[in-house]
């Protein structure tokens, strides 16, 4: 019975995924930790938190997918420190920090616990929020999540060391100059992502353990996280599933970085997260 009504489930989101969705947008902005930090609120139901990847913005890692989970969930979607609307202040830049940011705007929220989602950089930001603040978690998406230096394909570090502004993808330029219009601050986000990527890590097994949350696994096969760590992370994490798609980085959940534009398997992943969030 179980499996018919995934079934079923996975059917009417499939085919209802290009009617708009009905929902009302609200957000601003949360002074914590002293940022000032930028967030949306979209639709109603129980919370769904969205967590972009680096370099990235709400609109451009979540564009796509986010009116359809506004059907089911009051979500709220977060631009972290330096990212969008959020300007960058002097302080570190860290998965933790970011992890404590969003458990702030959460408590100036009141709401006492929530779903997360997190696409690249976000994901590993959740696993953080797991760690750090498990009580304000009921259920984790993580979309390619790194968590261990191991899981990134030969010469990935070493890519840093001479990259500029020009390697960073056009969509995702495009879409931090929409959000906030100043080239410094784009110059300024691109650096501090290249830096917290150059000094990443690992997050160790002993803590990915703590996580007692649900939590669903999702990777491509080809992406820049290998598929062997999505599988690690889902047999190290106690309460996980896994899912491995056909596609490289961000093509499940239509990126606007993503390599394949075309977002065929958007829908099925849409569906399936919500079958999993609802489950």
């Amino acid at each position: 019975m179980q499996h018919r009504s995934f079934i079923i489930t996975l059917f009417l989101t499939i085919i209802g995924f290009n009617m708009k969705a009905q929902h009302q947008t609200n957000g601003g902005y949360a002074a914590v930790n002293g940022l000032q930090l930028y967030y949306e609120i979209h639709g109603s139901g129980s919370p769904l938190v969205l967590l972009h990847g680096g370099g990235s913005t709400i609109k451009s890692s979540f564009g796509r997918i986010l009116p359809e989970l506004a059907k089911a969930h009051q979500v709220i979607a977060v631009e972290l420190q330096a990212h969008g609307h959020t300007l960058d202040i002097d302080r570190p830049l860290s998965f933790e920090q970011d992890a404590d940011d969003v458990a702030a705007l959460l408590q100036q929220l009141h709401i006492g616990k929530a779903d997360f989602m997190g696409f690249s950089n976000g994901g590993t930001t959740c696993l953080q929020i797991g760690i750090r603040h498990p009580a304000l978690v009921n259920k984790l998406v993580l979309l390619a999540a790194a968590y261990k230096r191991s899981g990134m394909p030969p010469g990935f570090f070493e890519g840093f060391e001479n990259v500029t502004l020009a390697h960073m993808p056009a969509p995702l330029q495009a879409a931090y100059l929409e959000a906030n219009p100043d080239p410094a601050g784009l110059q300024r986000m691109f650096e501090r992502d290249v830096a917290r990527m150059k000094g990443f890590k690992d997050i160790s097994d002993a803590a990915i353990k703590t996580i007692q949350a649900p939590t669903l696994v999702i990777n491509g096969d080809v992406e820049v996280i290998l598929a062997s760590q999505a599988l690690e992370l889902s047999r190290t994490l106690p309460h996980a599933r896994l899912m491995i798609l056909p596609a490289d980085h961000g093509d499940y959940i239509g990126e606007a970085g993503a390599p394949d534009q075309s977002g065929k398997l958007v829908p099925l992943v849409t569906a399936v997260v919500l079958s999993f969030l609802q489950g």
